[in-house]
């Protein structure tokens, strides 16, 4: 079959918005249907979509979007905003700093962009607005700061690029550290700038930020503890070798309960199955995405194309930086265009060997890709 037909009718499938997870099952069944000889029929697309599914890994991305959203049912957001914001509301861009660092520690809770966004905004994004600052500016922080959900780990898309390009889970956690951190103070040194450039209501910034500081750092400290311990748990127990990303991820689930049910009284013992089902039901169209990704992927590697893909962009050039560019640019246009865990699974069985043959180690590419494809679904 003709690589451009194929890729073709994948791009025209999702120029017309068709679901991603559909995309994908046709798209495995294509082939097949223009060319009865081809041997990825129907049924063989089924037995791939229930294989990919059979793995210990994947059982962690459903556990960390519900441990996301007990975290947002219980409040946790507000309690280290406020926390951040005793120590630096009073200075320049303090309280947009503040958004920030908060969205860097819950993408630490929740290993999810949109558990961020919604948790982090819900209150912030009003409390800014009230302030002074622009809505859009306000609105934008947020946004991109919650990107750092699937940078920051734990992550649910290095989960899934881990299960994709069979890397290291634990790996990909530790190597995405340094680049969240690091777009964390490019963001807080943009909000430095912004509001230098735009200047801020200091009058009411001054109220809000004595307001917090009546509050005593003790209390703040005895309020925020709980949230502020989550991150260490769940990263200590896997840098320590204690407990794999999924046995970290159940932890996560049940120290979110302890601490929101019987610390901050926020969660009552007959809204469990609610937060549950609604994590469920925020799974469920993931899940349905991975599976027939599966398929797409073992049909991609019957049909050759990575190969022909890996063959034309290397006869370009042989340079790893020039290679890493041409790679960037097609994840910049992806990225605009779909979410980053669909992106992850169509673009992993492609750019990976390309990556690994130009000597780039697949942990390395995971943290490009997963950098590259947040950020630009976020902004």
């Amino acid at each position: 079959m003709a690589i451009g037909l194929f890729f073709g009718v994948l791009a025209l499938l999702l120029a017309v918005a068709m679901p991603v997870g559909g995309v994908f099952g046709i798209m495995a069944i294509f082939p097949s249907l223009l060319n009865p000889q081809f041997s990825f029929s129907a049924t063989d697309v089924a037995r791939s979509m229930f294989a990919g599914m059979n793995s210990f890994t994947l059982l962690a991305v459903p556990m960390f979007m519900v441990s996301g959203m007990i975290m947002a049912e219980g409040g946790l957001s507000e309690r280290l905003f406020n926390f951040f914001a005793y120590f630096i509301g009073n200075k320049t861009a303090g309280f947009p700093c503040a958004v920030v660092v908060t969205c860097m520690f819950y993408a630490a809770i929740s290993g999810s962009s949109p558990a961020t966004v919604s948790a982090v905004g819900a209150m912030t994004i009003p409390f800014l607005v009230n302030m002074g600052y622009d809505l859009v500016f306000a609105a934008a922080i947020v946004t991109v700061a919650g990107g750092l959900g699937v940078i920051i780990p734990p992550s649910i898309s290095y989960i899934v690029y881990s299960a994709a390009a069979n890397a290291s889970p634990s790996r990909l956690f530790i190597a995405g550290i340094i680049p969240g951190i690091l777009i964390g103070v490019s963001l807080m040194v943009y909000c430095f700038y912004y509001c230098k450039k735009h200047g801020e209501d200091r009058e009411r910034l001054m109220a809000n930020y004595k307001a917090i500081r009546e509050k005593g750092f003790l209390p703040l400290l005895r309020e925020s503890v709980w949230a502020l311990l989550t991150p260490v748990i769940i990263l200590g127990t896997i840098y320590s070798g204690i407990c794999s990303p999924t046995e970290s991820a159940v932890i996560s689930v049940f120290y979110g309960l302890f601490v929101c049910i019987f610390v901050y009284k926020t969660i009552q013992v007959r809204e469990i199955g609610r937060v549950f089902m609604s994590g469920a039901k925020t799974y469920v169209n993931i899940l349905f995405v991975i599976a027939a990704a599966n398929g797409f992927a073992r049909c991609l590697t019957l049909l050759r194309y990575p190969q022909t893909i890996s063959k034309s962009v290397l006869a370009v050039s042989d340079n790893r930086i020039v290679i890493l560019l041409i790679m960037n640019a097609i994840m910049l246009v992806c990225g605009m265009i779909i979410d980053n865990i669909p992106n992850i699974m169509i673009l992993t069985p492609i750019l990976v060997p390309i990556a690994t043959a130009v000597g780039v180690d697949p942990v390395h590419f995971g943290i490009i890709m997963t950098c590259n494809l947040a950020e630009q679904w976020s902004l």
